[in-house]
């Protein structure tokens, strides 16, 4: 699982990637290793020690650190020395690749979802205006700082990002007349040929979190892409966001690499989850 790429879909899962799904699950068929995994990525720092792991679930260090190297050798954790310690973390990737290693086996990446479904009554799009730049530049502030949004670290001037978008698919959502989120999508390429490829970006008022706002945006985002000239969508999202993750999957868009340590945001190396929406008729 470290930085698997997902394998290309097809009317049967291919062999090499059914071998690979299929030691993933051999390896998390001991309930210890579930434990042990679970606990490792729910604890509070994101990592823990052996010696702490072994007592939270009951057994010896030297069976603890049998089970982590197991989860080590198939990708699921990752094992540092802090000083005669073994510190374990949580391979980002899991959090990407074994749920799109279960949806290739069930199959239900066959028939990905158009849009989200289940919007919320109280939550309208509209195209973005001039006058909605100061409020969305406020928002994308947010989200810069939350550092689980962009590799960005300063906010641009608003007409600086107003520019970086495609005019026709910038849109903002309200809730009582106010803007809590937009979503905007940029040229991935000047080339003529990749004019129907853009990539997307999503982003909610902290304040309205929660509530269904960045399922309307994306519903709004994929079909009027749909229904206009793009036939491509792309997403580029931390592994560690993964409410923005399971957004996307709902919007149709698919898994296609986890890219190792693509860039560095605050001095330290960052994967990024690449995500893929394909217009029906490509």
């Amino acid at each position: 699982m470290t930085t698997a790429q997902a394998p290309p879909l097809a009317a049967a899962l291919a062999g090499d990637a059914a071998t690979t799904y299929a030691a993933w699950f051999a390896t998390l068929a001991d309930p210890t290793r579930v434990r042990l995994l679970n606990a490792v990525a729910t604890a509070a720092s994101g990592s823990a020690r052996v010696g702490d792991l072994a007592r939270e679930l009951g057994i010896s260090q030297s069976t603890c650190s049998h089970h982590v190297r197991h989860l080590a050798d198939a990708g699921f954790v990752a094992v540092d020395k802090v000083g005669t310690s073994s510190v374990v973390s949580v391979n980002a990737a899991c959090c990407t690749g074994l749920p799109h290693a279960a949806d290739a086996v069930m199959g239900t990446l066959s028939t990905p979802p158009c849009c989200p479904a289940d919007l919320p009554a109280d939550v309208t799009t509209r195209a973005m205006t001039d006058a909605d730049l100061p409020q969305v530049r406020a928002i994308y502030a947010e989200g810069v700082a939350t550092r689980q949004a962009t590799f960005e670290t300063e906010v641009p001037e608003a007409t600086v990002l107003r520019d970086r978008w495609l005019p026709d698919h910038r849109w903002v959502a309200e809730v009582d007349g106010e803007v809590v989120g937009f979503t905007a999508v940029s040229p991935t390429s000047a080339r003529a040929c990749y004019a129907g490829v853009g990539e997307g970006a999503v982003y909610v008022a902290a304040a309205a979190r929660g509530r269904g706002v960045g399922k309307a945006l994306l519903h709004r985002q994929v079909t009027e892409a749909d229904a206009g000239d793009l036939w491509t969508l792309q997403a580029s999202v931390f592994p560690e966001n993964r409410a923005s993750l399971a957004l996307h999957r709902a919007a149709g868009y698919r898994t296609l690499a986890v890219r190792s340590r693509i860039a560095r945001l605050d001095g330290e190396w960052r994967d990024t989850v690449l995500l893929e929406r394909r217009r029906d008729d490509t």
